[in-house]
């Protein structure tokens, strides 16, 4: 089991450890339960959806990195499939505190990265902020989202989001989760370039057009993309180093082992992710930055 998991794995119940135990024996468990897993957690514990996500809490913010706060958040992301997916804050010593990451933009990603297509639920064990909420407004799950707080009453994302604004005020069709191909090419690629225009062509842009994605390989040649997720509000909207970032941290890497990046931008596009994009890499340890226009 991933050492992070071991003080928060400890308190659950003991029939919760039974049934988790063969799933996160291993170093590399991947922060999410498939339906299936789920389905089996629940019925040797006697739970249901909403009380596993809320059982589960802990072992999401357990893979929380907050050396500046301290404060660890965890949320779990149940999606239409009944995949659950875990999120947890993600903060960056010597970066702007703009380029953290929320335990709810981690979830969404995480789920997003993973190929969930709509999602039905986030539990999360403390009061999303203004901005988390604003990002989930993006969603293709729109304000009926439910969102599920200890000790609170069942809520939708529209009752802690109200007079929401957000894509369809600006006539927006394609929202953040939508299955999208941009089918921007690239003439001559590597491996880490052509997973990262992947993830450029599946990203959420419609504000801007500036679409992009990002490949982080690690010292041990594993690779983990992430893509744009762009929102109504311009600021909750989500860089692509930060989806790549969430997918590495909740697989169990270690941000600090990036050997090399990728990040593919639209050209002529009227913003760029480059500046920040090394900046945050930079803080992480990791000076080899490939740029790429298409």
């Amino acid at each position: 089991m991933h050492p992070r998991f071991h003080t928060a794995f400890a308190e659950l119940p003991a029939s919760l450890q039974t049934a988790l135990e063969p799933l996160m024996r291993h170093d590399d468990f991947p922060s999410m339960l498939t339906a299936q897993q789920v389905d089996a957690v629940k019925d040797a514990c006697g739970l249901d959806n909403d009380a596993l996500a809320f059982a589960l809490l802990p072992l999401a913010a357990a893979c929380s990195i907050t050396p500046i706060s301290h404060f660890q958040v965890g949320a779990i992301a149940r999606g239409v499939s009944g995949n659950l997916y875990f999120g947890a804050n993600i903060e960056f010593s010597g970066a702007p505190l703009q380029q953290t990451i929320h335990a709810e933009q981690c979830a969404v990603s995480h789920a997003w990265l993973r190929g969930e297509k709509s999602l039905a639920s986030i539990t999360v064990n403390y009061t999303p902020c203004g901005h988390c909420r604003q990002f989930m407004n993006e969603l293709n799950s729109g304000t009926g989202l439910a969102i599920r707080l200890p000790g609170r009453a069942p809520a939708t994302l529209g009752d802690y989001l109200p007079d929401a604004f957000g894509p369809k005020d600006l006539n927006i069709t394609t929202l953040l989760m939508d299955t999208i191909n941009h089918g921007f090419t690239l003439a001559e690629t590597d491996a880490l370039s052509a997973q990262a225009l992947d993830a450029l062509n599946q990203s959420h842009a419609p504000y801007s057009n500036a679409q992009s994605g990002v490949a982080l390989e690690t010292h041990d040649g594993k690779i983990y993309t992430g893509r744009y997720a762009e929102n109504a509000a311009f600021n909750p909207s989500l860089p692509p180093l930060q989806a790549a970032l969430v997918l590495l941290t909740m697989s169990g890497a270690d941000c600090q082992q990036i050997n090399r990046a990728v990040l593919i931008e639209r050209n002529g596009a009227n913003l760029s992710q480059f500046d920040a994009t090394r900046a945050t890499l930079a803080a992480l340890g990791c000076q080899n930055l490939t740029h790429h226009r298409v």
